[in-house]
């Protein structure tokens, strides 16, 4: 079995008012060393031992549902579960 986490975030071209809006109040809060932030997803597969290959299967999962790629970019990393 292989648990995948996937981490999905904005590319950078792309505004980000949510994360304008979290540094803003970071701000009032008195935390002005917050130069910039940005929000994303984080996602936690479980993965069946198939014959498939899992790269392959993790990127169709990503490029068909779990993000829009017009505005978004991904990366993940497979590791055994236990």
């Amino acid at each position: 079995m292989k648990k995948v986490k996937v981490y999905v975030t904005l590319r950078e071209s792309v505004l980000d008012p949510q994360g304008s809006a979290v540094m803003g109040s970071l701000h009032n809060m008195g935390y002005d060393e917050v130069q910039d932030v940005r929000i994303g997803k984080f996602l936690e597969l479980q993965l069946a031992d198939v014959e498939r290959d899992v790269d392959t299967a993790v990127k169709e999962m990503c490029e068909k549902l779990l993000t829009n790629t017009v505005i978004e970019d991904y990366r993940y990393e497979v590791e055994e579960a236990n």
